[in-house]
């Protein structure tokens, strides 16, 4: 006998004839004895005649009744199961085609409420695939209409094998997970479930295993939804640098250009032309933008595209191209260009490996206020310094600790990421920079600890810095920053990005 009792009906019409065809009586519920009856013309039992109760409390229960979980539970090997069985006028049930109420897609609706919620909590769907597949060596059992086909044929064909069975069984339990994971996060602090979106030929080195994976329930958004329109086969390390790409451009509500290296912008600039964006980015640092990942928050253009074409990157993203751009940058035979759609509503989870676990904290997505950064120093900061300060600090947080900004006229032009130490960030920065650090203002992603940091920036030409505060040499560091002229502003917001 064959269960089926389904709610996506895909198929399912003409694979039970193919399964009625191998000799297997059928019984349904509800909707699916419906489909199958009327539409598909089969001969169904209704599962309340198997069990001899009617469904109750609204379709409710129908499948939990001994004479169903019996049928799926029993052990075929052992005779006293089987005795037991024929004792209680059980007959055996050997296929259960199943697949679940639409609960996340409910539950993704904005105006869902707790009720409809709660109805669309399947019940006895789970109960009968995890019996089914707890007996996978004499149950099979069968969750995507993808594997109607194949099944199907070897219904036909002698049957499923032990490792068929075992195959399907593990579908049904990571199904059965899956669904659950979505109802415990609506119901609480969210778990975090994956699927697989796709294998990679390696991950950060050649010798180690890479793959991607997406959260449960949920279309892959962001880069790991991107559509490829062009180019190799995206790696492991094109994928995070690309990640830290788009994620700084999305942070920009104007037209901004970033170019990423190792995970870092070393260049980024705003600008309402976005072929003027992308000069100033590239100009970032040029040394360090080739071979590197460049994102564009706009359509690409083809002046835009055009500027590119002279440099090797090995990644563009864009949410998309004009016919021209897209003409332009496919002359290029290896470079991968995505199209990345727009970002997720609610609140991101961000997660790092450690041994043995992993680390979870919410997305660094405070919403933040210039307006209301508090001026430390006598100075004021000018509105350009004011403007130049909010890019700089939204900058620093895609910047890898300890980072340092140096920005003008809403451009990045030097920056020090991962150092041990502050100071060492800041050298770097004006390294980078030279002659543009005249003019410029600073960006730090955390306090000033020391008095050093604002002496070396001041020798660098940098005239307004902001910086979160909280040091217990605050008085001396800004007492740094009134004896070299310079303006300075604390945010009270700490960006650390490890």
């Amino acid at each position: 006998r064959a269960l089926i009792s389904v709610y996506d009906k895909t198929g399912v019409v003409e694979f039970a004839r193919r399964v009625a065809a191998a000799g297997y009586e059928l019984v349904s519920t509800g909707g699916t004895h419906r489909t199958l009856s009327e539409v598909g013309g089969l001969n169904v039992r209704q599962v309340a005649d198997v069990t001899g109760s009617p469904e109750i409390l609204d379709g409710r229960v129908k499948t939990l009744h001994p004479v169903i979980h019996g049928g799926l539970l029993a052990r075929r090997e052992a005779p006293e199961q089987m005795a037991e069985l024929s004792a209680h006028g059980i007959e055996t049930i050997d296929l259960v085609v199943v697949n679940l109420y639409p609960f996340v897609a409910t539950i993704s609706r904005p105006d869902v409420t707790l009720d409809d919620a709660l109805e669309n909590i399947d019940i006895g769907g789970p109960t009968m695939l995890r019996a089914a597949a707890k007996n996978f060596p004499s149950v099979a059992v069968v969750v995507d209409p993808e594997d109607y086909g194949w099944v199907a044929d070897k219904l036909a064909d002698g049957g499923l094998t032990t490792e068929d069975r075992r195959g399907l069984a593990a579908k049904a339990f990571r199904h059965v997970s899956e669904y659950d994971s979505a109802v415990t996060g609506y119901l609480s602090t969210p778990s975090i479930s994956l699927d697989k979106v796709s294998g990679l030929r390696y991950g950060e080195n050649p010798h180690q295993s890479g793959a991607l994976y997406a959260p449960v329930g949920v279309a892959p958004n962001g880069i790991a939804g991107a559509t490829q329109l062009h180019g190799r086969e995206l790696s492991y390390n094109n994928l995070m640098d690309a990640d830290a790409a788009w994620r700084t451009v999305s942070d920009f509500a104007e037209p901004t250009v970033a170019v990423v290296k190792h995970n870092n912008p070393c260049g980024l600039a705003t600008r309402e032309v976005i072929a003027e964006a992308y000069e100033l980015a590239y100009e970032g640092d040029t040394v360090s933008a080739f071979g590197g990942i460049v994102a564009i928050n706009r359509t690409v253009d083809a002046k835009t595209a055009q500027a590119m074409d002279a440099i090797f990157y090995e990644v563009v993203i864009a949410p998309g191209y004009d016919d021209d751009a897209l003409a332009i940058l496919q002359r290029k035979r290896n470079l991968r260009i995505l199209t990345v759609g727009s970002e997720p509503s609610g609140k991101a989870l961000d997660l790092r490996p450690i041994s043995g676990g992993m680390l979870v904290q919410g997305a660094d997505d405070i919403e933040e206020n210039p307006t209301e950064w508090k001026t430390v120093t006598e100075r004021e900061p000018s509105a350009t310094e004011r403007q130049d300060l909010a890019f700089a600090w939204k900058a620093a947080k895609h910047i890898k600790s300890n980072a340092i900004v140096f920005a003008k006229d809403r451009a990045l032009v030097g920056m020090g990421a991962g150092q041990p130490n502050r100071v060492v960030s800041v050298h770097l920065s004006q390294r980078i920079a030279g002659d543009r650090a005249k003019g410029a203002v600073l960006a730090s992603d955390a306090f000033f600890p020391f008095p050093d940091n604002i002496e070396l920036a001041a020798e660098a030409g940098i005239t307004a810095i902001a910086q979160p505060g909280g040091s217990v040499r605050d008085e001396e560091v800004i007492a740094a920053a009134d004896k070299a002229g310079l303006a300075m502003v604390f945010t009270g917001v700490r960006h650390f990005r490890h």
